[in-house]
């Protein structure tokens, strides 16, 4: 059994060390490691990222295994799938019960169910969570630039008014809030490059004007004093000079869309009702979700439409130009996908959650004529078991208890971390329609068999639908920082065409 590598307080002091090295770094410079290689032509203009956060379990969604309805006294190892399978819209291939909306779009994706998480030791969220945005396990003597970051710096912006990069439904100030931080980040590459962050969909509307209350002359007068301030610190304070210019520009940008009208894709009031009912039926205009969440328990109050609404600001946003843009159900510690306990319970309300909206998603920028330009990746840090911490033949520390036989529902679809398979989807941006890709064995362990999938392929293969080469590196401290671990990333051609 392998011990514990990395405390989080390990990881937060290896990651402040990063980002003192980012704000001291100099200009990033792009290299390429083949540079007589033609550069792949683009199948996509827009990455949208729909994440699972907290390890969603592959046979609970959409690698359904042998169904083990609850008996009281059933054994753990009965523990398969606790939903049984239903049809899609691809003959051979079929989703869990609750996935039926998404199940109706299959035919115009593709689904992974070989993704292998990295071996880390010790298993915590934030940092599968840091390896999967960029690319790399904690620690990096750099900070390491988040995967919207790389994209937004190499590309630029689709319209020079709208972030290139937008973060939207992650909170920072619940738990591992600082570790999420850490790769939420453009890192060296500049803050010009960092998210645009939105937690509330709801409220996004009051990220793109002045603070209530604030005079305009007010407002002014408090961006002058912050650029006489940057203007006047001495050197090595606030970072490097191309930091300090990287955030100026970064201030720039945000004037820029306080006065585009780009900036009415963030007020979600503009939309028809019956459009934000497709989304999410549950909601109500005139409820906060703070209220909601009195109501329903913090994770019940998601179903109120927390992420139905991100995945339709994420539709706004694509039509008027967003480059990168993440939609998260939200980590939180034993919450959502993180399912020690009550686990078929919770996956319950997490389908309820994301089944609907991401179908729209799909159908509403197929209608638009988007969908072919804009790859909708839907994946989470890591898969989950009844029995096995880790893989097979690398188990890890456990960290949950699973008594012999199941007496209480709590204990049904109880998962631990399992990292040896995992589900992700793809749709549109050049994904092969109606495609399965990799195999996992039917009875536990539910590993995989075939076609496995690496964190540096998969990014790679997501690079090179956005027309970026999985060998190109910025130039940090001397020495290249490449998009994908040592630039050794291939992408997957089957997932294409």
């Amino acid at each position: 059994m392998m011990k514990p590598s990395l405390t989080r307080r390990d990881f937060l002091k290896t990651a402040s060390a990063a980002t003192l090295s980012a704000l001291a770094a100099g200009y990033p410079r792009a290299l390429l490691a083949n540079p007589g290689v033609p550069k792949s032509a683009a199948t996509a203009d827009t990455l949208i990222l729909l994440w699972m956060a907290g390890g969603m379990a592959h046979t609970e969604t959409f690698d359904p295994k042998r169904h083990a309805p609850f008996v009281k006294g059933m054994s753990p190892d009965a523990m398969l799938s606790t939903f049984p399978a239903i049809d899609t819209a691809v003959d051979s291939i079929k989703f869990t019960r609750g996935l039926e909306q998404m199940a109706g779009v299959m035919d115009r994706g593709t689904l992974i169910r070989s993704y292998t998480a990295g071996d880390l030791g010790f298993i915590l969220h934030s940092r599968h969570q840091y390896q999967w945005h960029t690319g790399y396990a904690p620690p990096q003597t750099v900070a390491a630039p988040h995967i919207g970051s790389v994209i937004a710096r190499t590309l630029g912006p689709r319209d020079p008014a709208v972030p290139a990069f937008i973060n939207i439904g992650q909170r920072f100030d619940v738990g591992e809030g600082e570790e999420l931080k850490a790769f939420h980040t453009a890192g060296f590459l500049g803050s010009e490059y960092g998210p645009f962050n939105i937690p509330f969909p709801d409220q996004a509307s009051a990220a793109v004007r002045p603070p209530a209350g604030m005079s305009p002359a007010r407002f002014e007068n408090r961006n002058r004093f912050y650029r006489q301030l940057l203007a006047q610190s001495p050197v090595g304070e606030h970072g490097s000079d191309y930091q300090k210019e990287s955030l100026l520009r970064s201030l720039d940008n945000a004037h820029r869309l306080l006065s585009s009208p780009a900036a009415k894709a963030f007020d979600l009031t503009l939309e028809p009702i019956e459009n934000i009912r497709k989304y999410a039926p549950d909601y109500d205009p005139g409820q906060s979700f703070d209220v909601a969440r009195e109501r329903f328990g913090n994770y019940e109050a998601q179903t109120v439409g927390r992420f139905g609404l991100g995945c339709l600001l994420a539709r706004r946003l694509t039509e008027v130009g967003a480059r990168f843009i993440e939609v998260t159900t939200e980590y939180i510690p034993f919450l959502n996908w993180d399912t020690h306990e009550s686990g078929h319970e919770r996956l319950v309300a997490m389908k309820r959650q994301i089944d609907g909206p991401i179908a729209q998603l799909v159908l509403d920028l197929e209608e638009r004529g988007l969908l072919d330009r804009t790859l909708i990746v839907l994946a989470s840090e890591f898969s989950r078991d009844a029995l096995i911490e880790g893989k097979p033949d690398r188990k890890v520390q456990d960290q949950v208890e699973v008594p012999e036989t199941i007496e209480d529902p709590r204990h049904y679809g109880m998962h631990r971390h399992f990292t040896d398979a995992g589900c992700v989807l793809l749709y549109g941006g050049g994904a092969k329609p109606g495609f399965l890709y990799g195999r996992t064995a039917d009875e536990r362990p539910c590993r995989t068999l075939e076609s496995r999938v690496v964190i540096e392929d998969l990014h790679a293969s997501l690079y090179h639908a956005m027309g970026i080469p999985a060998d190109l590196a910025y130039e940090i401290e001397q020495r290249p920082f490449y998009v994908t671990r040592d630039g050794k990333g291939k992408p997957i051609p089957e997932l294409f065409g």
